[in-house]
Formats: structure tokens, C-alpha cells, sequence
């Protein structure tokens, strides 16, 4: 065979080749492809198999029970206080309006639209973060009954596999019962059954078909759909899901224009509010078995659970009993109550003893000041912003501070009483809440000490507040009531702070413990610089600006605060505070409109207004609080040389106004002589 005919040869022989490796390559794809997909599918289906729903099979709600330290009952709390309904008692209309405007594939999917799981996560994508679900209702069952409000990739793929259990395991009907039981339709209605009840004062059969879509309407967003909190919004959400109906075809047209036409009138509840003991701390317990021990608000409000806490019952009956006492308050604008909120901890184990987050009638899920307030502080944050990180560099309660005008690049503070002493110690300072002294001391010792001693003592920050005005606690958001009498009960327990908690432990309905309280203790500062801060605070109590918080035979510590109105002209204030502490108890008090504007401000200042109201709730709890006196032993040394300091400042300010009056004196003499002389002269 020639060579070039042998070439040709080869050259027809090469592409049968390539073909045919091309082929099975194809084919290798796809054999690994589809092995991928079924293995894929087969963990899927092994964790479906093996996910546990049997907890729906629970009829009703069971109370939790939460207790006090001694195991004494303090309160029981349910979700519901009826009975669920079945699917035969609940209206045909109102399935279907869940189903329109909720789920409208809810009878034809298994568990899961993937059509608006995959939109869904196109949106995510673009948004670079989780803003959009896609959920079925079956996904929203599994997620309220099982899972947290988290928005994860890993909560989303459990809740898929809960949802596909689901639908293994109960008919859509069944589904949808449970469903309806257990959700959330606002002001504190849980359950199908009971928002008929609160809304509309009805048995849920009953409901119309404008009632009907109302309540469907709800369950996006219970705090801001309710009919009875925004009305317009709750008509708005009515009036889409009806259109919704129409358009899915679950009404006619006539039955449309009727429901839509027709004007929502809402019943009194017949279902009470939460009337139990300690609303506030029973609330600020289920917020914490929620964001601390991650269990979900239906786990906590239907699981039969047992919660210990932290509460002093005598200590929270004489707060509450403070708090329905019109006389310890300032009075309020005729439209607008002035708000209030107190907590209190022990300093050694930094649990909540007792707490109030708010003034007038409880109703359910209101905003609880206590612990979610967030406010200057004014004053009140001298204490952890100056003296501490002063003290921790080497200043000490004798020294000096200047106490005249000063201007650091624009900012010029000024004294409450607009007078100026050229210097003062620290201790008369704090103790007379001046205002020049700690922001000059802030200048010295650096803005950076005062921000990092503010967040050790566990108060956040933003960036606009690391300025000269942190001295005077002219923060740019602020902190809460919990928060600062959590800073504070560093003082009282020598420099150590706990973390503030109302749950010790809890347990399953079986008895099965789980969670218990395991805090942090932080050494925010040294024992001596703690005992100095505590005599200075003293001092306030004393003989300075708190005064009012004195209560007999205990001693106690504190720092008053009060800050400015958001606007000039008027002479007021926007909040009042008092945090203060005995060794056995510390807290904080705050006062103040829920919205301040030229007519609802407070007019006095808060040396007249938080200390009192401390004051009262420690007295009416010293049965509870054995030690009454601080000990001050590390600082024996700089007590003494500060009592040195007061008195050479005094014989030497007495020197002055002697020097003073003589001067006056001499003056008066020789203008008595010039004017005799003048008199003279004319004659």
C-alpha cells in the first residue's frame, strides 16, 4: 500500500473513533448524572422516612409552667385558652381564602411548590441574602411547629423535609386543620377559633365571607394586619384576598361585590387578655426561652414545658405595687400617659429579680421598656464612661478636675447650675453630676478609654458616639433600662459583672432538662477601683443629686441622669433615669414619653422623679435584702486622703470667701471715701 493512500486511510478511520469515545463519554455523564440524582434522592427520602411529626397529633395546647427560685408556682401560660376546632366546624370560605391568598396549590403540591421555591431563590440570589421563602402552607405548619424563625438555607432544607412528612403522613384536610389551630392571628389570638372569637365575637363557623377573608388576610403579618391596631391596612389585605377568591374562582361576582361592599365591624373580645401574675417578667421569660434556648414560641406556649426563674416575688409585688401608684409619677399630658420602667438584679448572680416594662393596663405583647427601651442615658453613663477608666489610670477620687469654660474644638459643655468652681475632686464632681469636669477628664484620659470601658460594661456603641459627648452620655441611640442596671451591678459585686437572665433551667414535659442557665461572669474592673466608684455613688445618694434614693438604715449607691429635649425654646427634659444598687440589689429607672414633642415633656429634673420610686421598691423589699452596708476595706487609704483633700478644698474656699468679703469690704470703704470726697468737692 502506497503512503499517501495509507494516510487517507487513517484519516477516514479517525472520526469513527473520536465518535465513538465521545459516546461513551456521553453516556458516562449520564449514568453518573442519574446516580447523583438518585442517591441524592434516596438521603432525601431516608431523612423523610426517619423525621419525627408525631407531635401533631397532640390535640391541644398544654400550659407551660414557670416557677420561682424555691420550685413555687408563679404562673402558668398557654397559647390558647380554647379548645382547636375541627375542619367540618371551620366555613368552607375561609379554607379558601387561606388557600388564595397563602397557598393556592395547596391541593395539588406534595408539601413543596417548586415553582415559588425556585422564584424565590432567584430573588435571594440577587439579593445576596434570604428575604423571600416561598413557603407552602405544609412548610409553614412544619416551621411553626418545629423549627425556629430563623431565615437559613439549613432551616429552609429542614423544613422541607418536614414538609414532605408531612404530607406522607396527613391528608390535606388534616393539614390544614392543624394549620389553622396553630398559627398566630394577633392581639394575642391563637388559633382559628379564638381570632373569630377576638375579632369578631363568634364561634369561627359562623364567620361571613368578608370576616373570612379579614382573618385570612391576617396571617402575613399579625402586628400590622390586625383590623385593630390599623384598620385601613386590615381592609386594604381584606379587600386583595377577595379579589383573590374571584379570581381562583372560590365566589362570584355577586358574592365579591357584596364582601367587599360591606364595612367590618369588630366585636369586644370575648377572649381576656393575658391576666396572670408578672405579665412582664412572664414575657421577658418566653422572649429569652425563644432567643436564648432557641426553642420556638409554640414550643414554649404549648409544650408543657417547666421554666425556673430567677423572680423575687417580693421584690416584683412591691415594684408592681409602686407602679399602681399614681403619686410616685409625675403628672401626665391629658393625651399621653407618661411611661416608666424599672428592673432589678441580683449582683452576684445577675438574675432579673423583678421587672415592669411599662405603665397603665397590660394588654398582650405590648412593648416592655425594661428591657427593650432604647434611650440616653444622659448622666447615668458618667460612672462607666470617666470615672471608671479615669480611675483605672491612675486618677484618683481627690484629685482636682478643672471646673471652668472650656472649648474643645467647638464643643463647650456647661454646669446644670451654669456656675463654675475653677476646680473641684472628682468625688464632689460625680457626686454634684457637674458637667465640665468629666468631659475635660475624658480629654485627658483619651475618648478611646471611655468607648472601651463603656462596651466592657456591656453597653453597645455607634460610631458617632466615640466624641466628647460620651462623657455626658449624649449617646446616638442609647441603651436600656436591663442594660444599665446590669453595668452598674458591676460595682456592687467588686468589679464583676453577671449576665443579666431570668431562666435558670428548663425542662420538657417529662422532665428532660433542656437548657440551664450557664452566663458569663466578666471582670469588667479591678475590686478597689469598684469600691472607689461605689463611695463616690454613695455620695450622690448622700449628698448630691440622689438624694431622694436614700432609704433608711441601707446603704445605697446611684447616679441620676437626664437628658435634653430635641428641641429649643422650651425648659424640660426628654428622659429621666436612676440606677442605683444596695450589696444585695441593683436597678434602674427610667421615665419618659412614648413620643416627646413640645407637649409631652417632662419638667422637672430626674432627681426628683427615678430616685423616689427606687427608693420606694427597696424599702418595701429590705426583708429580702440582708447585708446593709457596702464594703468598702480595700479602700480605707484613699477614703482618708480624700477626707484630707475635702478639707484642705474647704479651708482653703473658706479662705477665699473671707479674702472675698474683706476685699468687699475694702472696696465699700474707699468708695464710701470717694463719694464723701465727690460730695465735697461739689460743695
Amino acid at each position: 500500500m502506497k503512503r499517501s493512500e495509507y494516510k487517507e486511510q487513517q484519516h477516514k478511520k479517525r472520526p469513527k473513533k473520536q465518535r465513538s469515545l465521545r459516546k461513551k463519554i456521553t453516556r458516562f455523564v449520564f449514568i453518573s448524572s442519574l446516580l447523583v440524582v438518585f442517591c441524592a434522592l434516596l438521603v432525601l427520602n431516608i431523612f423523610i422516612t426517619f423525621s419525627d411529626v408525631s407531635a401533631l397529633e397532640e390535640p391541644a395546647p398544654r400550659s407551660t409552667v414557670i416557677y420561682d427560685p424555691s420550685g413555687e408556682v408563679i404562673s402558668k401560660v398557654s397559647n390558647s385558652n380554647i379548645e382547636g376546632v375541627t375542619i367540618d366546624q371551620i366555613p368552607k370560605t375561609l379554607i379558601e381564602a387561606v388557600i388564595s391568598v397563602e397557598d393556592q396549590r395547596f391541593y395539588t403540591h406534595h408539601g413543596v411548590n417548586y415553582i415559588t421555591m425556585g422564584r424565590a431563590l432567584l430573588q435571594n440570589a440577587f439579593k445576596g441574602k434570604i428575604v423571600a421563602g416561598g413557603s407552602t402552607i405544609t412548610q409553614q405548619l412544619a416551621k411553626n411547629a418545629f423549627l425556629t424563625q430563623e431565615r437559613t438555607y439549613s432551616r429552609k432544607f429542614k423544613e422541607l423535609i418536614l414538609a414532605k412528612k408531612i404530607e406522607r403522613v396527613y391528608s390535606k384536610d388534616e393539614i390544614m386543620e392543624r394549620y389553622l389551630n396553630q398559627i398566630y392571628f394577633g392581639d394575642g389570638a391563637w388559633g382559628i377559633q379564638r381570632a373569630a372569637q377576638t375579632y369578631f365575637g363568634k364561634d369561627v363557623s359562623e364567620l361571613t365571607l368578608s370576616e373570612s377573608a379579614t382573618i385570612a388576610g391576617i396571617i402575613k403579618a399579625p402586628s400590622h394586619l390586625s383590623p385593630t391596631k390599623n384598620m385601613e391596612k386590615s381592609v386594604e389585605r381584606r379587600n386583595l384576598v377577595l379579589a383573590l377568591m374571584l379570581r381562583e374562582q372560590y365566589s362570584s361576582q355577586q358574592e365579591y361585590d357584596e364582601a367587599i361592599g360591606q364595612k367590618l365591624a369588630l366585636a369586644k373580645s370575648t377572649v381576656p387578655d393575658y391576666k396572670g401574675n408578672y405579665p412582664y417578667y412572664i414575657d421577658r421569660v418566653v422572649d429569652e426561652a425563644v432567643n436564648t434556648y432557641h426553642l420556638t414560641r409554640n414550643e414554649v406556649l404549648s409544650g408543657g414545658l417547666h421554666i425556673t426563674t430567677e423572680i423575687n416575688p417580693v421584690v416584683q409585688e412591691a415594684l408592681e405595687k409602686v407602679y399602681a401608684d399614681d403619686r410616685y409619677f409625675p403628672k401626665s399630658a391629658p393625651d399621653q400617659l407618661l411611661q416608666s420602667a424599672s428592673v432589678f438584679l441580683n449582683p452576684k448572680t445577675g438574675g432579673i429579680l423583678a421587672l415592669v416594662g411599662g405603665r397603665g393596663e397590660y394588654t398582650h405583647g405590648r412593648f416592655n421598656n425594661a428591657t427593650d427601651l432604647i434611650r440616653q442615658p444622659g448622666s447615668a453613663l458618667k460612672p462607666l464612661a470617666v470615672y471608671t477608666p479615669a480611675l483605672e489610670e491612675g486618677y484618683h477620687m481627690s484629685d482636682l478636675l478643672v471646673d471652668e469654660p472650656i472649648d474643645m474644638d467647638g464643643y463647650s459643655p456647661k454646669n446644670f447650675d451654669q456656675q463654675y468652681r475653677g476646680e473641684v475632686t472628682m468625688y464632689d464632681a460625680l457626686t454634684q453630676s457637674y458637667n465640665i469636669p468629666p468631659v475635660w477628664l475624658l480629654d485627658q484620659i483619651s475618648i478611646k478609654n471611655g468607648v472601651h470601658a463603656v462596651e466592657r460594661f456591656g453597653i453597645s456603641l455607634e460610631k458617632n458616639d466615640r466624641a466628647l459627648g460620651l462623657a455626658l452620655g449624649g449617646l446616638d441611640k442609647g441603651t436600656s433600662p436591663l442594660r444599665m442596671a446590669q453595668a452598674f451591678s458591676a460595682f456592687a459585686n467588686d468589679g464583676v459583672m453577671e449576665e443579666a437572665h431570668a431562666i435558670t433551667e428548663i425542662k420538657d414535659s417529662e422532665g428532660k432538662v433542656l437548657g440551664k442557665w450557664r452566663g458569663e461572669s466578666v471582670r469588667v474592673t479591678d475590686a478597689e477601683v469598684a469600691q472607689q466608684m461605689t463611695y463616690m455613688l454613695q455620695g450622690a445618694v448622700k449628698e448630691g443629686t440622689a438624694k431622694k434614693a436614700q432609704v433608711s438604715g441601707m446603704d445605697v449607691a446611684g447616679k441620676t441622669g437626664t437628658t435634653q429635649l430635641p428641641f429649643e425654646g422650651v425648659n424640660g427634659s426628654k428622659d429621666h433615669w436612676f440606677v442605683g444598687y444596695t450589696p444585695d440589689i441593683a436597678g434602674a429607672v427610667w421615665l419618659g414619653y412614648d413620643q416627646t414633642d413640645a407637649d409631652h415633656y417632662l419638667t422637672s429634673t430626674s432627681s426628683f422623679t427615678a430616685p423616689p420610686i427606687f427608693a420606694q421598691v427597696v424599702s418595701k423589699s429590705a426583708s429580702e435584702l440582708t447585708t446593709k452596708e457596702f464594703d468598702l476595706s480595700l479602700i480605707d487609704e484613699e477614703i482618708k486622703e480624700l477626707k484630707k483633700q475635702k478639707k484642705k478644698t474647704k479651708e482653703e474656699r473658706e479662705k477665699k470667701e473671707k479674702k472675698k468679703e474683706k476685699d468687699k469690704k475694702v472696696k465699700e470703704f474707699w468708695e464710701g471715701i470717694e463719694k464723701w470726697g465727690r460730695s465735697l468737692f461739689e460743695e
